[in-house]
């Protein structure tokens, strides 16, 4: 453990640091907590030896190590009071019954990367989680149709097509197939059996059967793409933190957002955490060792996922875990 000092040094440190991007001199800690410069070099020398400070060649300063911001998360940081505005700005998307779910929580996430220029992402639940319910199909004229794909966890999607020359009667039979056929299903396996079970009797009953059931194949592999989306919002915020200017490094961190079996691994990162807002920092996580994610995961009768905020290890934690426990109460009240 350290010392009381120890541990305001620590915390000027890395609150100086995350707001400045500068190595932390003596000087100011020493005008901060009014001790003399050579105490704060002594205790300054004393939390390098332990790991939790990096002093910068540039530098006589220092800044906080992985190991040093752990301890800070652990044992030092509040969480801080949401600002009025930024609180105001996500109650309004909340208080938009107008919006499903999944426009909720993207919506707010945009909210959230442009607050704080971070990334974030949410991951919806997989789609081998969501068995088919229903289809519906809705006439627009003569060409169109609107068709409704409804999941047992209420997630719904719909999709415009265009049907030539196809009666409405031709429709509604393959509707009534399919409902048959392969209601309780999980999305990810509906293609493979519309194509196994669903076509070979198709062509039995339903005369311009190949038009239709290539139609409603693709609305299957579009939802299927849906549910097992990442979206992103702020996207490259990140790549503007001065951490990430050199180009290789750029380019190595945007190339690890656009791999998705990368960005599914915070799905699967986890801790004990009774707060249920986890942190990752650095090497604890499997995207970079410069970046710091931290997550939540959602339940909500519709759904269930995972958001995260993703940013350099110099992150703002107080602000980003009371905007998560923010927006995380929100989607499951």
């Amino acid at each position: 453990m350290l010392t009381e000092r120890e541990e305001k040094i620590l915390t000027l440190i890395v609150e100086e640091y995350i707001k400045l991007t500068k190595p932390v001199s003596s000087n100011l800690i020493c005008k901060r907590l009014k001790c003399s410069s050579a105490t704060v070099r002594s205790e300054m020398k004393a939390l390098e030896d332990l790991g939790l400070l990096e002093k910068r060649h540039t530098s006589s300063g220092r800044v906080p190590s992985e190991k040093g911001y752990r301890y800070y998360v652990d044992n030092l940081m509040s969480i801080k009071k949401m600002k009025a505005e930024d609180m105001y700005k996500l109650k309004v998307i909340f208080d938009n019954h107008q919006l499903n779910l999944s426009d909720t929580i993207s919506k707010s996430l945009e909210v959230v990367a442009d607050m704080t220029n971070y990334t974030t992402v949410v991951l919806g639940s997989s789609s081998h989680d969501n068995l088919l319910k229903q289809i519906e199909v809705i006439p627009i004229n003569e060409e169109f149709i609107t068709v409704i794909v409804v999941t047992d966890k209420g997630h719904v999607q719909h999709k415009t097509i265009s049907l030539k020359d196809v009666s409405q009667e031709e429709i509604k039979k393959t509707v009534g197939l399919i409902n048959n056929l392969i209601v309780g299903t999980p999305i990810d396996e509906v293609s493979q059996k519309l194509e196994y079970e669903v076509k070979p009797i198709i062509g039995r009953y339903v005369e311009q059967h190949e038009q239709i059931y290539n139609a409603f194949y693709n609305v299957f592999t579009d939802f299927t793409n849906v549910k097992g989306n990442v979206n992103f919002q702020g996207k490259n915020n990140i790549l503007d933190q001065p951490e990430f200017t050199d180009s290789t490094k750029m380019k190595e961190l945007y190339s690890k957002l656009e791999n998705k079996d990368v960005i599914d691994n915070i799905r699967s990162i986890h801790k004990d955490n009774s707060n249920n807002i986890e942190i990752y920092i650095g090497e604890e996580n499997n995207i970079d060792d410069d970046v710091t994610v931290i997550k939540t995961n959602y339940k909500s009768k519709e759904d269930n996922g995972t958001i995260a905020i993703i940013g350099p290890k110099r992150m703002d934690y107080e602000r980003v875990v009371g905007i998560l426990e923010y927006i995380k109460e929100n989607i499951e009240r």
